[in-house]
């Protein structure tokens, strides 16, 4: 078992993103997962993130505010415990258009097999 506390979770960077902070929950670590990784991102009011795509799908799930996620020619605005998944490959941006912090855990698989 692999345990992460919150308060020892480190920060990570991530590429075309503004206003928001991340942590990443697991992964990238001995003893972690083998295939994918979690981070939770918090987007500041008018934060987001994009437009862009990487090859790997992800999966969202908003824990508190709102998000108004583009792909794939659709716009949604993600409420707490909603989730979506964004296939490798297509072009995603995410806003946070409210006034709240809102807070998404992200799934994404490692580029390969676990570094």
């Amino acid at each position: 078992m692999k345990v992460v506390r919150f308060d020892e979770a480190p920060p990570y960077e991530a590429p075309n993103h503004f206003d928001m902070r991340s942590l990443r929950l697991q992964g990238f670590a001995s003893g972690g997962p083998e295939k994918f990784w979690v981070g939770l991102s918090h987007f500041l009011p008018g934060g987001g993130a994009g437009p862009d795509s990487s090859p790997l799908e992800k999966v969202y799930v908003l824990l508190a505010g709102e998000l108004t996620v583009e792909a794939g020619g659709e716009s949604v605005v993600l409420s707490p415990m909603d989730s979506c998944c964004i296939p490798g490959n297509e072009m995603r941006s995410v806003k946070n258009h409210g006034n709240e912090i809102a807070t998404m855990l992200v799934v994404m698989p490692y580029l390969e097999n676990k570094p």
